[in-house]
């Protein structure tokens, strides 16, 4: 009845059902009265009351019915109880008076509890030092509220020496530094020490409160004190995993017992704080200094321990910015831990800590997907089906909403070989509905940023035969949630072009569930309609709807169609042009049927891109296929040469070397040529053919290698010419009308010389 009682005292002020002096005139002295009940739970709810009704309450009020008491209720006359009250309410009075009241009718009190001969008084009011030090400002606290905790932090009670721990660091902004250095870190140092040795029970608290300590204190720390925390905090992150030398079973028995509770606590508390030593350390110093601690925290044995890194792996990755690569092993470990709260913890920023890696950083301007991060791939894929076999849906849920992320990560292939077809058939077989529906939304997502047509118009296509044509009830009933993903993210073109018919042909439908789900569904499909372009699809929608209203037979949907009947009366169609009332809709349709053409502009380049390149890899392959026959021709002609040259002794047989070289010299020009550029390379061959035979005729014995070699190189050049010039320049003209001036001496040089030849065969075979 009392804890009733208060709760709806405390109603009454919140709801305002009664005016503040109605209240405090009605309600107040009650609340007084039973603070001080002798059952303890009693008089903590009557305490939340009246700590409550101060807020509202005006300072005449607190000052004669509040404060006034108080002092003759914290003497130490008074009950434990009483004097437990009294501290309480004084941290929050604090905040409702001037500092000068708060000197001189407060202040007494609080010394005089802080000095109190029951530790729970000593501990609950060093606990409210931090209101009262925000009360009265930065100098009092600094003449009255630090010498007391310096007290509190040396008393015989571990409860107060933790009381005026936690109130030390929370105060630290309001000390300058003379105060930090001189003060503060001596408690500081002398708390680490005590906590391995004799006071243990500060562990705990000092591994929550490190991060925000060493960052407090970093001003006034020396390059020795900075490493000295910083081996401190790296000895708390492996507390109770490496057991010291010395103890035998037993002793060892005790201690996991006894505190392995308190270790894991400790470990996790440095899980958390984790963050705060990377900016302790300076993100640049991560690797080198905290990397293999990090590594300890992410593998620790304890699941909570790696809970809590999991929470804070995105606050890691956003300090670390774009050394944030350094921790992508960790990323794939905790994406493949082997409890489900882990996972869990992870994939709530799992989107940002992906984007961070993908980019690397929030500074750096690369754009390239995430393929530098092995394993990724891989880990994404179990984690999925390890949350897809467990009893934990919701997790499931929120995994697969948090995967519609990966078109910004990674390609469009790899998503569409290991994702998209894993999402389509979570829709179909899996037995969650929550599930089914975060998977199709993923679907229509890695649908929406596909940057291939022939992949889209498969995904289409399945999703029309499987689900919207399948034998199952239940897929089509998926196939109409997949057609609202779809509405929400394409544009009503596509919409109207892939799935308008599909989803009308479902009027048929044999029962009466599906039906009803597309007369739901259909003042959307209407809405994606637009006049004159889709008149005909309108007349189609008018007919089945007719067809609803004449031939259904079950009683619920028949009520469902009259009233979307006359939701789609009061509808009004948009039309081509834009519109005031439509006018924002319009305009995100427009974006996204810009952005869908883009998608086909890009597929389009990307292959005139791939083709170009397959042509110019076509071209340098016959180039080189050319430029090695012509060099094996050039060297098996160039060991031919002397053996017609080395036997010129007599006139008959210089001339028989002369016609036989002249005939191998136009069959090598002939050979040497591509079929598929002799008509360009014509008049550039005759004259290295021409050259080539005039040159023979000069030849020594000690020149026939660097003959072989200037004709070859005189072949090259002249191909490399006519293959740079069009024909039409002036240089390509020029070049061809002096080749021909050449061709035509050398080509009458030959034929006066074939003639001597016939003669003299003539004369010599009669």
């Amino acid at each position: 009845m009392q804890l009733t009682a208060a709760v709806s005292f405390l109603t009454i002020l919140q709801e305002e059902s009664v005016s503040i002096h109605t209240y405090s005139h009605s309600f107040l002295h009650i609340i007084l009265q039973n603070v001080e009940h002798r059952d303890s739970g009693v008089s903590n709810a009557w305490l939340e009351t009246l700590l409550a009704v101060i807020e509202t309450l005006p300072k005449e009020t607190i000052r004669h019915e509040i404060l006034n008491p108080l002092v003759s209720k914290a003497q130490l006359s008074q009950t434990l109880q009483s004097r437990l009250v009294s501290c309480k309410i004084l941290g929050k009075l604090a905040n409702k008076f001037e500092a000068h009241i708060i000197k001189r009718e407060i202040l007494p009190l609080v010394k005089s509890l802080c000095q109190d001969v029951e530790y729970e008084v000593r501990s609950c009011m060093c606990r409210q030092l931090e209101h009262i030090a925000q009360g009265i400002g930065t100098e009092l606290t600094k003449n009255v509220v630090l010498p007391e905790l310096v007290e509190l932090a040396r008393d015989e009670g571990s409860s107060v020496r933790l009381a005026a721990f936690e109130t030390l660091v929370n105060l630290l902004e309001m000390f300058d530094a003379d105060d930090r250095s001189q003060t503060v870190l001596p408690l500081v140092k002398s708390f680490c020490e005590k906590s391995f040795k004799a006071d243990e029970s500060i562990l705990v608290s000092l591994s929550f409160h490190l991060g925000k300590l060493c960052n407090g204190l970093y001003g006034i720390f020396t390059p020795e004190q900075h490493l000295r925390f910083l081996e401190f905090y790296k000895k708390l992150c492996t507390l109770g995993l490496q057991q010291e030398n010395g103890h035998n079973d037993n002793q060892i028995q005790f201690q996991t017992l006894e505190q392995e509770k308190k270790y894991i606590s400790v470990r996790k508390n440095c899980a958390y704080n984790f963050p705060a030593m990377i900016v302790f350390v300076d993100p640049k110093n991560f690797h080198l200094e905290l990397y293999s601690t990090f590594f300890c925290l992410c593998h620790d044995p304890e699941v909570p321990v790696r809970y809590t890194m999991a929470v804070g792996f995105y606050e890691v990755a956003k300090i670390l910015n774009s050394g944030v690569y350094a921790i992508h092993k960790e990323l794939v470990t905790l994406l493949q831990d082997e409890s489900l709260e882990v996972l869990d913890a992870l994939i709530g920023h799992l989107p940002e800590i992906l984007e961070l890696m993908a980019t690397g950083g929030e500074n750096s301007g690369s754009e390239s997907k995430l393929l530098t991060v092995p394993d990724l791939i891989p880990a994404l894929t179990t984690a999925e089906q390890r949350a897809a076999t467990s009893l934990k849906w919701r997790t499931h849920e929120k995994l697969l909403q948090k995967y519609a992320c990966l078109p910004h990560i990674i390609s469009s292939d790899q998503i569409y070989y290991r994702f998209l077809h894993r999402m389509l058939t979570i829709i179909m077989t899996n037995n969650v509905l929550p599930v089914q529906k975060a998977a199709a939304r993923t679907l229509c997502v890695y649908l929406r940023y596909n940057r291939k047509q022939e992949q889209r118009h498969e995904v289409i296509q399945k999703l029309i035969e499987q689900l919207g044509q399948g034998k199952s009830y239940w897929n089509r009933l998926r196939f109409l949630d997949t057609c609202e993903f779809i509405m929400e993210l394409f544009s009503k073109s596509f919409f109207c072009k892939y799935f308008f018919l599909p989803v009308l042909e479902l009027t048929h439908d044999p029962v009466a569930n599906v039906r009803m789900k597309l007369c739901y569904l259909l003042p959307k499909v209407k809405s994606t309609l637009k006049v004159p372009t889709d008149k005909h699809l309108l007349q189609q929608l008018e007919l089945c709807i007719r067809k609803l209203l004449c031939q259904e037979k079950d009683k619920d949907v028949l009520t469902i169609v009259k009233r979307t009947v006359l939701e789609l009366d009061r509808m009004e169609i948009s039309v081509d042009a834009f519109q005031k009332r439509f006018y924002e809709n319009d305009l995100l349709d427009q974006e996204k049927e810009r952005e869908e053409h883009l998608l086909l502009e890009m597929e389009q380049l990307e292959k005139e891109k791939q083709q170009n390149e397959g042509r110019s890899a076509n071209i340098s392959d016959k180039m080189f296929k050319k430029k090695r026959r012509d060099s094996k021709t050039s060297s098996a002609l160039a060991k031919n040469i002397p053996l017609s040259v080395s036997g010129s002794s007599t006139p008959s047989t210089s001339k028989e070397g002369k016609k036989s070289k002249l005939v191998r010299s136009q069959s090598f020009s002939t050979q040497a040529l591509h079929p598929k550029y002799g008509n360009i390379d014509k008049c550039p061959n005759k004259s290295s053919a021409t050259g080539y035979s005039s040159s023979i005729s000069g030849v020594g014995k000690g020149s026939i290698l660097q003959f072989s070699d200037d004709s070859f190189r005189t072949r090259s050049t002249s191909n490399i010419g006519n293959a740079a010039f069009p024909s039409s320049s002036p240089l390509a003209t020029s070049s061809r009308n002096s080749v021909n001036s050449v061709d035509q001496k050398n080509n009458g040089n030959k034929d006066s010389q074939s003639r001597k030849m016939s003669l003299k065969n003539r004369k010599s075979n009669p």
